[in-house]
């Protein structure tokens, strides 16, 4: 069966109260079984201990675009999802990815941008009901764009992808009714862990990668678009995997969090118009527009994908635009919120050397993330 027929099927049993899709014999549940409690024993935290909390980045960035005379308010931006999208692995507020997203985004739009985080780590999709309650309790704060990441602890713990989808698809449903743009970075490629052996590996990047695909089916029938996050946006992830893996050998490092970071914002600027990119395909980067089952098969095949919707009806159904968007390098911001730094200055710092190397961090930032040359 194609990955784009799994993928429809997932989503189909999603949308309409249906099971689960099988994909193993019973012989091989016991080969399976032995491979996770030997992957258990090199991945995660030791038994017995804590996991750190991801830190706090709340707050505002983009303090040196903050002018008296403009009457608009901050963007706000959102994360919600599990401790991927917290930024469990990192100890920094400017390595997690709000942080790094908050950054990018004001200074594509030259706008501050006020950042909150409600994502919980273990959370699994049936968790994001109660997180879009939480988020949407102040009417009058509703975000300009929310960033879902999730999938990975549904997995793990084998929760029906067509209940993982449909809680999403909900989440996803929410939000657009509120009025807020989402994007979806869809459930990495749990093969990737260096720890997890043959055939754990298989069967993990299997079941990741339909998933991922049946997310985007149900994210962007509900208005959203994804991002496919893949084996964590690129070959570099398996290149170099001590150095994107934190030191669980599960959650991503600070270059691991800046590569997934560097995917999502193209996207996340698209969808408030602020990318300077066309919304139409480049066939030269194999660009297009497609039935929308297999938009998202090609996608979770190739980490950095974003799929959005784009004719509500075809010849098979909903068609999607499959893009790749050229990822920028993001830097860091010099501090989190409320420390003083050059990317985030304190009260009264407003002045002086301050507050020009703080524009000269945003723009630089801004270089990077490419709008100072439109359309490369």
């Amino acid at each position: 069966m194609s990955r784009a027929r799994v993928a429809r099927r997932i989503a189909a049993g999603a949308a309409y109260g249906g099971g689960g899709v099988g994909l193993l014999g019973a012989a091989t549940v016991g080969v399976l079984l032995a491979e996770v409690q030997m992957a258990k024993r090199h991945v995660g935290t030791p038994r017995g201990t804590e996991p750190p909390q991801p830190p706090n980045a709340d707050g505002l960035y983009g303090r040196a675009f903050v002018d008296p005379l403009d009457n608009r308010s901050p963007l706000r931006l959102t994360l919600l999802g599990d401790s991927t999208a917290a930024g469990q692995g990192v100890h920094r507020a400017k390595q997690t990815p709000g942080a790094l997203i908050a950054q990018g985004l004001a200074a594509v739009a030259e706008r501050p941008v006020v950042l909150r985080n409600v994502a919980l780590p273990g959370a699994m999709s049936d968790d994001l009901a109660r997180q879009v309650t939480l988020l949407l309790a102040n009417s009058s704060a509703v975000p300009d764009v929310c960033v879902i990441m999730i999938g990975a602890n549904d997995v793990t713990h084998r929760m029906p992808p067509t209940r993982s989808v449909r809680c999403l698809a909900a989440a996803v449903r929410r939000l657009r009714t509120a009025g807020a743009e989402v994007v979806v970075g869809t459930c990495p490629d749990l093969g990737s862990v260096e720890q997890v052996q043959q055939p754990l590996r298989w069967l993990a990047r299997r079941v990741s990668r339909q998933l991922a695909a049946a997310q985007t089916i149900g994210t962007v029938e509900q208005g959203g678009r994804t991002v496919s996050l893949g084996d964590l946006l690129g070959p570099e992830f398996i290149a170099n995997p001590r150095e994107l893996f934190g030191p669980d050998n599960y959650h991503p490092s600070a270059e691991g969090y800046a590569t997934a970071a560097m995917a999502v914002l193209p996207t996340v600027c698209a969808a408030l118009g602020l990318w300077p990119e066309e919304e139409r395909p480049d066939v030269s980067r194999h660009e297009g527009f497609l039935p929308v089952a297999r938009a998202a098969a090609e996608a979770a095949a190739e980490g950095g994908t974003e799929v959005a919707a784009a004719m509500p009806t075809g010849p098979r159904g909903p068609w999607a635009l499959l893009k790749h968007r050229r990822r920028r390098r993001i830097q860091p911001p010099e501090g989190p919120p409320g420390e003083t730094s050059a990317a985030e200055p304190a009260s009264g710092a407003g002045s002086g050397a301050g507050q020009g190397a703080a524009q000269g961090s945003e723009q630089a930032l801004r270089k990077e993330a490419g709008v100072t040359r439109p359309g490369r």
